[in-house]
Parts: C-alpha cells; sequence; structure tokens
C-alpha cells in the first residue's frame, strides 16, 4: 500500500520531476499479504489465475500491463520483487534509506523501502535517479551522495564477481526456476562476469527475527485505528495486526540482536563477490487460491529469499528471466552492497542487452 499525501513524497518528486500520474492502483491492505475483501483485486495480465504479488500488485499489473510507463512499489518482505516477478518486470528494492519515506503510510518502519517497477532496468534507473536522495522530512533518508545512475549503464559488467550461493539458492528449486537462474547465469558469464562459489548464512533466524520486526511495527503503525476501528479492517490485516500486538519485548529484542548478527554474516560473504545471484521463488509463481492457502499457514519459505535483505537493507534487482510451463513469467535477483543501486542497474542494462525476455509483453485485450 501507497498512502501518499500531498508533499514531498515519490510520488510528488516524480511529478515535478515530469512524469504524469495517471490514476490509483489496488494494493493489499496495509502492505502485507492479502486484499480487502472489499476491494478489487488486481488480475495477471500473463495469466488470470496467477498471483501478482504483495502487496504492490497493482504497481506490477499495470507497469505490465502497458497502462504506465512505470510505478512505485513498497518493499518490506518481498513486495517490489514479488510482483515485478509474478509480471515479468524489472523492481528494483534500493538500499534502506536511499529513497524517502516521508507520506507512506508505513508496514514496518525498519524494514520498509520503496522503488521503482519498471520494464527495464534503464527504466529503473530513471526513476530511481529522480526519487533518491535525502530528505530533510525524512530522517532515515540518507545522506550519501547519489551516482547518475542512467549514465552509469552502459559500463559493461566483465570481471564483476557473482555469488554462486549452491545450497541456498540452487538446491531444491523446481526445473522451471532452476532454467532460468542457470541461464542468467550463462548470460552474466557471457558478459565478461566471474562466478564465485560462495557460502550463504542460515536464514532461519533471520526469517524469525524479520516476522517479530514487522509484526510488532505493524501493530504500531495502525495503532491510532486497531483495535478500535477494528470492524473496517480484512481479516488478513486484522490477523497480522493481533499478533504484532502479542510480540513481547524478549522476542523483539532478540529480533535485533538477530537482525545485527544475520546483517554480519551476510557482509562477510560479500566481502569476495559484487552482487550475489538468486531466486524470487523456489518454484513458480502460485496460483491466486493457491497463495492465499499459503498465506495462512508458515509464509516463511515463501520469504526465503527477499525478506532477508529485508532485514540486511542491501538493495536487490528483480529481472525476468523465463517463462514457466504455464506461460507466467519467472523472475531472479541480483542483490548488492549497500549503495551499489548503479552497479546492479548496469548488470541488469547489460543483462537485457543480450537477452530479450523484457521485450516479451503479455497480449492485453
Amino acid at each position: 500500500m501507497l498512502n501518499i499525501p500531498f508533499g514531498k513524497t515519490p510520488g510528488s518528486v516524480l511529478e515535478r520531476a515530469g512524469a504524469i500520474t495517471v490514476g490509483k492502483l489496488s494494493m493489499t491492505e496495509g502492505a502485507f499479504a492479502i486484499h480487502h475483501p472489499n476491494m478489487p483485486t488486481p488480475v495477471n495480465p500473463w495469466h488470470a489465475d496467477v498471483w501478482t504479488g504483495a502487496s504492490s500488485s497493482g504497481s506490477g499489473v499495470a507497469t505490465a500491463a502497458g497502462l504506465c510507463y512505470g510505478s512505485l512499489g513498497s518493499d518490506t518482505g518481498g513486495s517490489i520483487r514479488f510482483p515485478s516477478s509474478a509480471c515479468g518486470l524489472t523492481g528494483l528494492k534500493p538500499t534502506w534509506g536511499r529513497v524517502s519515506r516521508y507520506g507512506i503510510f508505513p508496514l514496518s518502519e525498519s524494514l520498509d523501502h520503496i522503488g521503482p517497477m519498471t520494464r527495464t532496468a534503464a527504466d529503473c534507473a530513471v526513476m530511481l535517479t529522480a526519487i533518491a536522495g535525502a530528505d530533510p522530512r525524512d530522517p532515515t533518508a540518507l545522506l550519501a551522495p547519489m551516482p547518475d545512475y542512467v549514465a552509469g549503464l552502459a559500463g559493461g559488467i566483465r570481471g564483476l564477481r557473482v555469488g554462486i550461493a549452491q545450497t541456498y539458492a540452487f538446491d531444491e528449486l523446481s526445473e522451471d526456476v532452476l532454467t532460468a537462474l542457470n541461464g542468467a547465469k550463462d548470460a552474466l558469464a557471457a558478459l565478461g562476469a566471474r562466478m564465485v562459489p560462495v557460502d550463504f548464512p542460515s536464514i532461519a533466524d533471520a526469517t524469525t527475527a524479520w516476522m517479530h520486526l514487522c509484526l510488532a511495527e505493524a501493530a504500531i503503525a495502525h495503532e491510532a485505528t486497531y483495535p478500535s476501528r477494528a470492524d473496517e479492517y480484512g481479516p488478513g490485516l486484522s490477523g497480522v495486526l493481533e499478533a504484532g500486538g502479542k510480540i513481547t519485548a524478549a522476542e523483539l529484542g532478540k529480533a535485533h540482536i538477530l537482525s545485527d548478527q544475520f546483517a554480519g554474516q551476510v557482509a562477510h560473504v560479500f566481502q569476495d563477490i559484487d552482487v550475489l545471484l538468486i531466486p524470487v521463488l523456489n518454484t513458480p509463481t502460485p496460483g491466486d487460491a493457491e497463495f492465499v492457502e499459503m498465506a495462512k499457514g508458515d509464509i516463511s519459505e515463501l520469504l526465503r529469499y527477499t525478506a532477508p535483505f529485508d532485514l540486511t537493507g542491501m538493495p536487490a534487482l528483480t529481472m525476468k528471466g523465463g517463462f514457466d510451463k504455464h506461460g507466467a513469467p519467472i523472475g531472479f535477483q541480483l542483490v548488492g552492497k549497500h549503495l551499489s543501486e548503479d552497479l546492479l542497474l548496469r548488470a541488469g542494462h547489460a543483462y537485457q542487452s543480450i537477452t530479450d525476455w523484457h521485450t516479451r509483453h503479455p497480449a492485453v485485450d
């Protein structure tokens, strides 16, 4: 959910840069996983029965259908990357704080990221140039200088060190996803990148930490209206807020400790690589009905390749790398060090210069 009032928000910054806002989009309630039962649900333009991704589902659908040049998404546990993968887009979750969150209703203050969703890495670079940077109205917005994301696209990636975490990212993938991931690996190697085997730390504790932080902070974000106006909430978000209110101080403190430890472990991995190549999901995108059932249970497996990098605040670029047996897109991710968006976009642009997945669009009636 992007609840954007007037002011210096990512949307208004885009407008001042010359963008034309064409409409509002339907998202999941509260930027979590489920749509409110009284609101319309976006339909995936590639396949009507396939999940559109949470929470920036409307952003993914509108951009994939060609209704707009690009859109904004929010990513707390994967909600730029899930709809970008499901709808066949190029989506960038920037470094935490690279884009101001001023004016945006939070899901989880310490995990929320805002970024562009477009059809190409070059388009992502254009949008990021407009929305990134310091903002006095958001004290968490980073003060680091911004590179020229567009000018840097043509640099090539010869010598780029691509991390291959076999156990974490390649084992136990479905055939369709593994084919797409291996195709991305081969394309990057053909461009001069070097594949470097790495061991990735266990994500079990990190996923637990993410869940406790997200649930507790969601409850804080809604404390003015929940439970006082609980009858206006859908059952999905109500369940999240009820669970968040039950997180103990000890659980929350432990979550912060585990988060810091995990971030340090991942930083050690990136001493030897520039980017990490991973999937978005270990299976093709689920159907809508299948996802609703998944969301009612343990979602840790769903978050396996996304939530860890919201926890570390590292940037991640999602691109289309193929299609499943039903013709629905399959995405993959390149994850980078903090503030390496320019490198990720350059790598994405190079990949798209020798592949044509991003040029294939759904047939929209």
